[in-house]
């Protein structure tokens, strides 16, 4: 446990004398739980409720102005436990989502954070869970449609997401199979350069649908998957004339399909089938005359009942602290692209 945070204030004043005084009971063990790694959770709760925490002794001392402050905080702490003993590992963004309950939000409607288990665990045992409220909604509306189009910049999870979303749904069998495609559009190299066959040219576009999957499962159960023909990777154009039946497929990079491209793979799903097209309308590398077809389809397909669309911001942006300010930098500067 850390020292006692009372002494640890700015200035190390301790709280007035009034000071109103509950114990949450909880042990060693789910007390590192509750706190998280090194104790952000509590340190969280306190500065959204004003109180402070004490966590040397038995059990966790909540120390507020006033009996409701401190009711709250303990009524936070057990919704916390509560949450983890479904199974699922709290989350900044979570816990954020709970203590706007408790201090007096959200706004009616916004969104209230689940107690679902997480999506899966990975093959190094960590939870796969959303870290930001919109890839929370981004699992809601996947669930929710046959199609989902997922929009937003790099790093907010949306390829991520997906694919976990897909191998839950093959580990449950609700799918017969994975199928991972990509459009082989050059970012500034040409693809006629590049050593190799065919199969070797396109071979560093689907590196990152490789990689997720290499998260998600132990190598042996994602052999298995190879060689029993239940997960496929392939080039968007390998779909023409395809019918994909009781399969889960995941569309990425779908910006730099053109419009007949879009139309093409729409057209091949089959029943049973749910699709996941994700995209960054900034990086289109289509050429000057092309247009994007997910921008298009976007559009056009607005409002059809079993078609979902989810736009992910910067504030969804889970990677490195620094591209979510990269990206607002360029975008300020006016490049997008």
């Amino acid at each position: 446990a850390r020292p006692d945070i009372l002494y640890l204030r700015a200035g190390g004043n301790q709280m007035a004398a009034n000071t109103h005084t509950l114990t949450f009971a909880a042990s060693d063990a789910e007390k590192t739980l509750l706190g998280g790694e090194s104790e952000r959770y509590f340190v969280r709760l306190e500065n959204a409720l004003g109180v402070r925490l004490l966590t040397r002794n038995a059990g966790v001392t909540v120390q507020a102005p006033n009996e409701a402050s401190a009711q709250r905080a303990v009524a936070t702490l057990a919704k916390m436990r509560e949450t983890l003993k479904t199974g699922q590992h709290l989350s900044e963004f979570y816990v954020d989502e709970l203590l706007g309950l408790a201090s007096g939000g959200p706004a009616p409607g916004a969104f209230v954070p689940s107690q679902e288990r997480p999506v899966l665990i990975d093959r190094y045992g960590k939870p796969v869970q959303p870290k930001t409220r919109g890839q929370a909604r981004f699992l809601q509306i996947i669930r929710e449609n046959d199609i989902v189009f997922a929009a937003g910049p790099a790093g907010t999870g949306k390829t991520f997401m997906a694919v976990a979303m897909a191998v839950q749904a093959l580990e449950k069998k609700l799918v017969d199979r994975v199928i991972l495609c990509r459009p082989a559009v050059e970012s500034g190299e040409s693809l006629g350069f590049l050593p190799g066959v065919l199969s070797e040219k396109i071979a560093p576009y689907m590196r990152p649908l490789h990689d997720s999957l290499s998260v998600m499962l132990p190598t042996e159960r994602l052999r298995e998957y190879w060689d029993g023909n239940s997960i496929e990777i392939a080039p968007l154009a390998y779909m023409r004339g395809r019918t994909l039946s009781k399969s889960f497929v995941i569309l990425d990079e779908a910006q730099n399909a053109t419009v007949a491209q879009m139309k093409m793979f729409l057209t091949r799903l089959g029943p049973g089938t749910r699709a996941v097209l994700t995209g960054d309308e900034s990086q289109v590398d289509l050429g000057a005359r092309e247009k994007s077809g997910f921008s298009h389809a976007r559009r056009i397909l607005t409002g059809i009942e079993g078609i979902g669309q989810i736009e992910l911001g910067l504030e969804d942006v889970v990677r490195h602290r620094l591209v979510r300010e990269i990206i607002r930098a360029y975008e300020t500067s006016g490049v997008r692209e």
